[in-house]
């Protein structure tokens, strides 16, 4: 049994992910946490590589139009709800102090508290 110490929130707000190297639409954020995120999407995807994604980003949350960085892949099952949808662990491993500032304030913003 895994124990995380890092608190992971639902994502309140639908962000597309996008792979960056292939210009597509990966899937969306389902709950995020201040070192990695889940991801739903439609098709598995293989357990630890590395993508380059980017999220765009509301004026709310940064001047920035988009958020690029490198995720890494950690877990992939199917979702247990949709069986034509998977959903994915991702680690974060590289990604800008600044733009590890807006991830955060992402966090705060669209990342509701899990009741225990």
């Amino acid at each position: 049994m895994e124990h995380r110490q890092i608190e992971r929130r639902t994502f309140t707000y639908y962000m597309q992910v996008m792979d960056t190297s292939k210009s597509q639409l990966l899937g969306h954020l389902a709950d995020i946490s201040d070192g990695g995120f889940k991801l739903d999407t439609k098709t598995p995807l293989p357990v630890e590589k590395d993508f380059r994604l980017s999220v765009n980003l509301s004026k709310e949350i940064s001047d920035k139009t988009a958020l690029v960085f490198v995720a890494r892949s950690k877990w992939c099952k199917q979702d247990p709800l949709d069986p034509n949808s998977y959903i994915v662990g991702f680690q974060i491993i590289g990604m800008t102090p600044s733009d590890h500032w807006v991830f955060h304030r992402m966090f705060e913003r669209y990342g509701a508290k899990k009741s225990k």
